[in-house]
């Protein structure tokens, strides 16, 4: 259920909404794109100045590509393996596009699951997503502990018969917080982060510590709280077999007392929620 059922979107919501459609919409004409022999930094490059040619000057992070059993990131060990690579597209290969762009001061940060062709393994592990966003929205508004949320999602990877590929991000995180940016005439970033969202990351994570929450969702302690208001980038990673897929979007916590209110997802006019709608 997204804002939409439970009245009209703030201005601020919409600029979240705005930007995160954005984004959604650079995965899919820059998916369509894709052919035999793109390499994984091309599909990056071409996510940057599909953006950057719609007024994008500023990132959370910049985007990712990934490609075949790197979608499950097979292997990864270090923060480094994350970065694009020169892997080639084939026929039939599952790729995975991931952006955070930052569009006049509000972020978004989204991930877009597909395939070269037909890959009915990363067809059925998208369609078995569509469980996690509504175990995660229904426990959100149950007000249950952001650490046991996620391991109810493991619990149900398992059931399902995958692999929890979430876990290899740092800290484990399956969500984030993301907030407003101040725009600047220059947006330096490092390691692929832009400073400004490393910066509001950063406050988040102190003022938290001192009252006993994180911006980072992970299976670790200090996720063990009630999920805090503000905007969430949930992004459930499913793995099998050197096949990955995932969606990321926003999820939006509130302190309302209404159930409906109280949790929901910013959108529902998504790539994937909508193949979900043409699925039933």
């Amino acid at each position: 259920m997204s804002g939409a059922a439970t009245g009209e979107l703030s201005a601020e919501l919409r600029g979240f909404r705005d930007v995160q459609r954005l984004a959604y919409e650079c995965a899919e004409a820059v998916a369509a794109r894709l052919e035999p022999g793109v390499t994984e930094r091309e599909a990056a490059r071409m996510q940057r100045e599909w953006l950057r040619g719609r007024g994008v000057r500023d990132w959370f992070h910049l985007p990712f590509a990934w490609f075949g059993d790197r979608t499950a990131f097979t292997g990864f060990r270090v923060p480094l393996q994350f970065f694009p690579t020169n892997r080639r597209l084939k026929a039939g290969m599952p790729f995975i596009l991931d952006m955070a762009p930052v569009h006049k001061g509000f972020t978004a940060d989204i991930g877009y699951s597909g395939s070269l062709g037909l890959n009915p393994v990363q067809d059925k592990l998208m369609a078995d997503l569509r469980a996690h966003r509504e175990l995660i929205l229904r426990e959100v508004r149950e007000r249950r502990p952001l650490r046991e949320i996620y391991q109810d999602v493991d619990r149900l990877m398992v059931r399902q018969g995958y692999a929890n590929r979430h876990r290899a991000y740092p800290f484990g995180v399956i969500a984030h917080k993301v907030d407003r940016v101040k725009e600047r005439p220059w947006s330096p970033h490092l390691f692929g982060f832009g400073i400004q969202s490393l910066k509001g990351l950063a406050s988040d994570a102190l003022h938290g510590h001192r009252d006993g929450w994180s911006p980072l969702w992970s299976p670790y302690r200090f996720s063990d709280h009630p999920p805090r208001p503000g905007l969430w980038a949930v992004e459930p990673h499913l793995g099998f077999r050197g096949t990955g897929a995932k969606f990321e979007e926003i999820l939006v916590v509130t302190d309302s007392k209404d159930p409906e209110a109280s949790a929901f997802w910013l959108d529902d006019d998504l790539p994937h929620v909508r193949r979900w709608a043409e699925d039933k």
